[in-house]
Parts: C-alpha cells; sequence; structure tokens
C-alpha cells in the first residue's frame, strides 16, 4: 500500500485519484502504523512549510526505507532547512536548504507550465522527453547538492525541479496537475514501488 501522507496540506484527493488511475493501491492517512508498514510514501504538495513539518514531528514517524515521492512542497521537507517563515528544520533526508526565489526573477509565486530540463537518467523518468512541459505553482525551491539533481528548469535562474536519492524522489512540479505526461511520471512511480 501507498501511503499519501496526510499533513494538514490541500490536494490530497487528487493526489489520490491519480495514484489509483494508474493502478497504485493508496489511500491518505497519517496513522504512524499505516505509514512504517506502507510500501511507499507520498509526500503531498500545497501548503507551507512550517505546519506541515510541526505535524509530521508531532506524529514521530519512523519512515521507513521504501520509495519515496515529495511532490513540491513534500520535495522541500526533504530537505535540512527550509527558510519560508523563518528558519525551520526539515526531515534532512538530503543535504540543502529551500530558499525564496529571488525577487530579480519574472512574477513570484513562479505558477504555469514550464520546461522540464532532465540531466540524468532516472525510473521515474521513463519515457518521459527532455524539453516536456509541467505544470509548477511554487516560491520557494530546493538548492542542493548536483549530484541529487535529475532535472532542472529555467525560471529567470535555474533551480533543481526534480531530484533522486535512495529509491526516492522529489518532484518541484505538480505531476497529478501535468495531464498525461504527469500521470506517466506517476506510473512510473507505482512501476517502480511494486518491484
Amino acid at each position: 500500500m501507498i501511503a499519501i501522507i496526510n499533513y494538514g496540506v490541500g490536494n490530497l484527493k487528487s493526489i489520490l485519484n491519480a495514484i489509483k488511475k494508474v493502478g497504485g493501491d493508496a489511500k491518505v492517512t497519517s496513522e504512524p502504523k499505516e505509514i512504517n508498514n506502507a510500501s511507499s510514501i507520498i509526500f503531498p504538495g500545497v501548503g507551507a512549510f512550517k505546519p506541515a513539518i510541526e505535524r509530521i514531528r508531532r506524529y514521530n514517524y519512523e519512515f521507513p526505507e521504501v520509495p519515496k515521492l515529495g511532490i513540491c512542497l513534500g520535495m522541500q521537507l526533504f530537505a535540512e532547512r527550509s527558510y519560508e517563515g523563518g528558519v525551520h528544520e526539515g526531515l534532512g533526508f538530503i543535504p540543502g536548504e529551500v530558499i525564496r526565489f529571488p525577487s530579480s526573477v519574472r512574477k513570484i509565486p513562479h505558477m504555469g507550465w514550464n520546461e522540464l530540463k532532465i540531466k540524468k537518467e532516472s525510473e521515474i523518468f521513463e519515457g518521459i522527453e527532455f524539453g516536456s512541459m509541467v505544470y509548477f505553482v511554487h516560491s520557494f525551491y530546493l538548492k542542493t547538492d548536483e549530484k541529487f539533481v535529475i532535472a532542472e528548469t529555467d525560471y529567470g535562474i535555474t533551480f533543481a525541479s526534480a531530484i533522486e536519492f535512495n529509491q526516492s524522489f522529489g518532484l518541484q512540479f505538480h505531476p497529478e496537475k501535468s495531464g498525461d505526461l504527469g500521470l506517466e511520471i506517476l506510473r512510473n512511480f507505482v512501476r517502480l514501488t511494486k518491484r
């Protein structure tokens, strides 16, 4: 079972529906027992860093060594810290910081369709072409070591739009809002969780 963690953010139903549409057995839950025994975990993505990380810490999840998928805010939670609304410690799954787009870029938040520039081969991008368009909504982005970055996107600056570590993935964009291409990315994640 794929556990979609409910830590008080939006978009849970659309992610659940998308995962079911591509053949995944998923459940939205905040129960530690269900999350600690899940075959994989999805960290969903519409909300603010501070309340999300506080709610996660309240439940004392163990987060087993299973594939994880972080979407937008969910990807940012993987970092060591965030500077959204102060300084907040993240989950520390990968080194890095979540910082705001500089005021010199275009309109903030970065909202709408933009190009996915794939840098490295990855199972989650199987069948996905360089330059594919995906949907973003965010004002902050994850700055991390280059070795974790599997795709970049340009928005006044170049930022990591997808990362990979230990069979886990972070997507700064919303696959559940990215049409058939986004569903294909979710299908790839579901496929690798079934191995």
